[in-house]
């Protein structure tokens, strides 16, 4: 049995979120790293590497803990041209997870100083050498010559050459592509947790989706299995781009159907408690459409409603 006794500092200390200290996806130099930045006065513009330095937190490890941390919205990064032409770059820490377009809004209203950022030493110019002697200008009395008694005043001309084309992609890649991109553009309008998708994961999610599509799953299976694996007891889902990634990273192999003489229907899998009282359209539409029915009826009320008959199918 463990015990815990607290004693509240008289100064100099900060107020976490448990959620952030608990954070099931940040490691322990994340963690560190991120609280070091949010207990700093007002006003203090130590970088991240410069944090790192301090809380003794090495090159690879601080690599890591960083891209943790945008990737979890924590830190948001800009390069801006400031006073004089000079590029700086503007990090944004928070102790709460902002998506780009609100930590855009924000960094928008910093003000922008040449000290803001100082030339990294891998990136300022070293100090040169001079060399010995003063400058010798190039010859100008001539074509210059390798050896003296070569003629070189009636060389033929040499062939241009043309750069080769790129080779064009091969059509079912072109094809995979383009499938998945269009699934994962809908994916907002499946389901209202996966509405605040980021769109910079679009195109790694556009690429877990290609394979899927190429290990033989169809688009209608990849949307059953990302809403079977979406909470069903009301849970809200805060980070929609982390659970994707992780529904879509290992892929189970596509079924396949075994029939010994007349072909026999696939065997279907018991949907979930939330997907059990809703039932796919038949009607014409570009996605996969689920409703509710009150009774028989195989198309959804906007079709319905735009059919010729007004009838059930």
């Amino acid at each position: 049995m463990i015990y815990r006794h607290h004693i509240a500092p008289p100064r100099a200390f900060s107020r976490f979120s448990h959620d952030l200290i608990r954070h099931p996806r940040l490691s322990s130099d994340a963690v560190r790293l991120l609280t070091w930045q949010l207990s700093l006065p007002e006003g203090a513009r130590e970088s991240l590497s410069r944090t790192a330095e301090r809380a003794r937190i090495g090159a690879c490890a601080f690599t890591r803990a960083k891209r943790q941390l945008k990737e979890e919205g924590f830190v948001h990064e800009r390069r801006v041209q400031g006073p004089g032409g000079r590029w700086v770059t503007q990090q944004l820490v928070s102790n709460v997870p902002l998506s780009d377009g609100e930590a855009a809004k924000i960094l928008a209203r910093m003000p922008v100083h040449a000290s803001d950022a100082p030339a990294s030493p891998q990136l300022a110019p070293s100090a040169r050498v001079p060399a010995v002697g003063a400058p010798t200008p190039p010859p100008t009395d001539g074509h210059p010559k390798k050896d003296p008694g070569e003629n070189t005043s009636h060389r033929p001309a040499q062939p241009e050459r043309k750069p080769k084309p790129d080779p064009e992609p091969a059509p079912e890649t072109t094809e995979v592509s383009e499938t998945a991109r269009v699934l994962v553009a809908a994916l907002p309008h499946l389901s209202p947790d996966l509405r605040r998708i980021p769109r910079g994961m679009y195109d790694e999610l556009a690429r877990l989706v290609s394979r899927w599509l190429a290990a033989g799953h169809t688009p209608t299976a990849i949307r059953t299995h990302i809403l079977r694996g979406l909470p069903d007891d009301g849970t809200p889902v805060h980070r929609p781009g982390g659970l994707l990634r992780y529904l879509l990273r290992d892929i189970p192999p596509a079924p396949t159907l075994v029939s010994s003489g007349p072909a026999s229907p696939p065997a279907l899998t018991r949907p979930s408690s939330r997907l059990a009282a809703f039932r796919e359209c038949e009607g014409d539409h570009v996605q996969a459409t689920l409703f509710r029915p009150t009774g028989d009826e195989t198309l959804c009320s906007r079709c319905l409603t735009s059919s010729p008959t007004g009838q059930w199918a």
